[in-house]
């Protein structure tokens, strides 16, 4: 329960067995890529022009603090470590801004960061991680305005945005938006990362672009996948039960756990008895996500979804606690 990835196969063998046989492997995958691009745009309902693809969300960062400028980064403490890494590989300074006691952010406290540093970048992953929350429109749309001010782009790393209620995008040719096939879609190990962008940023983010990012049978499986509507709409609904599962085992326990309300596939817990809990559970063979090694995150445990029957030993270790503990 500490990876956030899916804990089921969203492809049958037989299906795997069929693209297999199918794949050209002997040419390289120029037609494979396009049906993927359309596929992906016919099901999300995005215009094919402004989407992209690449090794996973992870090269999309990577990318984007190679090309869009060369001036400061600002993103959000916490959120995904990986900003920071790809930042740092290319020399640019990293501005964070930190959550209140509650893993709040203020939005007032934000803007001024901004007009003072007048970053070139501001990312930050909607819905966040590690916290599971996503921002409202407001929020989101004044961190745009105040990015189009200073001439910068407002990143949005929407990793986990199947599984999240609909929000409004900010309009702008500085606004870019990222996804991933790794969450909902199950195919973490095709690394498929998705682009989201005005067509001439595109063009810059892809000056240093591979000729071909991904491979056939990725795409290929990916394509076949996103092309049967009726299979990836039972698969992606079995996910969200899964994760309102888990939502509902914690969210019986608030009152003595700190949880904030989740827009993703996992659960973020903090404080004295969330760690506590997360060391019972891990007592009990289960892997659960914490942070050690993070100040702001010490206190924080993180559950993400697995099998139904997992999650059934999980309530049930969960109420064992309890009972040895006299919480209840």
């Amino acid at each position: 329960m500490h990876k956030n990835e899916s804990p089921i196969l969203p492809l049958s063998n037989e299906t795997l067995f069929t693209i297999l046989k199918q794949c050209k492997f002997n040419q390289y995958p120029e037609e494979e890529h396009a049906d993927f691009i359309k596929a992906y745009s016919h099901y999300n309902q995005l215009p094919i022009e402004q989407i992209s693809v690449a090794n996973g969300s992870d090269e999309w960062i990577q990318k984007c603090m190679m090309t869009l400028g060369t001036g400061d980064v600002m993103t959000l403490n916490p959120d995904f470590v990986m900003y920071t890494t790809y930042a740092q590989q290319f020399g640019r300074t990293v501005h964070y801004i930190d959550c209140d006691d509650t893993f709040q952010f203020d939005i007032q406290s934000i803007i001024k960061e901004i007009e003072i540093v007048k970053p070139d970048l501001f990312i930050l992953s909607q819905p966040n991680n590690p916290t599971g929350q996503l921002f409202n429109n407001d929020f989101i749309q004044s961190i745009a305005n105040a990015m189009s001010l200073v001439d910068g782009y407002l990143i949005l790393d929407e990793a986990y945005i199947e599984f999240s209620r609909a929000y409004t995008v900010p309009k702008g040719r500085h606004i870019i938006q990222m996804r991933t096939l790794s969450k909902a879609y199950g195919f973490a190990g095709l690394r498929i990362g998705i682009i989201i962008a005005a067509p001439e940023v595109l063009v810059r983010l892809n000056t240093v672009a591979h000729p071909y990012p991904v491979n056939s049978l990725s795409l290929q499986i990916a394509t076949t996948f996103i092309q049967d509507t009726s299979a990836i709409n039972s698969f992606m609904q079995t996910q969200i039960q899964l994760a309102s599962r888990l939502k509902e085992i914690l969210n019986q326990h608030r009152d003595i756990i700190n949880i904030i309300d989740s827009e993703t596939n996992f659960v973020f817990t903090y404080g004295e008895h969330a760690v506590k809990l997360g060391t019972f559970i891990q007592q009990h063979d289960f892997s659960v996500r914490t942070y050690p090694d993070v100040t702001i995150l010490k206190d924080a445990v993180r559950y993400s979804i697995t099998t139904e029957d997992n999650l059934n030993q999980f309530e049930q270790l969960i109420h064992e606690w309890r009972e040895q503990n006299d919480f209840n």
